[in-house]
């Protein structure tokens, strides 16, 4: 049987991305992301949900994303899910969180330009592919260095 693993979110970050270090030197950057939805009751009072997603970022990318994004911010990211386990200490009591692992961003929103760009378009991105990545052509309209 096959699978797909595919997600693609648009939302604001909850927090300012923190850059950190594993042992074998890669780069991690974890985002809080904030979806958010208005949906319309029967009675007709129109009622916000939020879905809070954490998001991994790994290699140049979160680099980028440390240097470049700040509570807030729109990012669309796309990625994988991944489900961490675990065995609460205090507890324990098995644990479980779902995750979203992104393997390229889109920073949005603010018109910045990362410092060797020649032209900004109102948009930035990063991509990385396999955990890795920098500053890349996402397509037409996007501005890349």
């Amino acid at each position: 049987m096959s699978s797909f693993n595919r997600v693609t979110l648009l939302g604001n970050l909850t927090r300012d991305p923190e850059l950190k270090r594993v042992n074998s030197g890669s780069a991690v950057t974890e985002l809080g992301l904030a979806l958010n939805r208005t949906r319309t009751l029967e009675n007709g009072e129109r009622q916000d949900e939020t879905t809070f997603v954490d998001v991994t970022v790994w290699g140049k990318t979160a680099e980028n994303a440390a240097k470049y994004l700040q509570k807030g911010r729109s990012v669309l990211v796309e990625g994988r899910l991944q489900l961490d386990t675990w065995t609460d200490s205090k507890t324990g009591q098995n644990r479980s969180k779902l995750r979203v692992v992104a393997e390229s961003l889109q920073f949005l929103g603010q018109n910045q330009q990362l410092p060797d760009q020649s032209r900004g378009q109102g948009q930035q991105a990063a991509h990385s592919s396999s955990g890795e990545g920098g500053y890349g052509n996402t397509g037409p309209g996007r501005s890349a260095a």
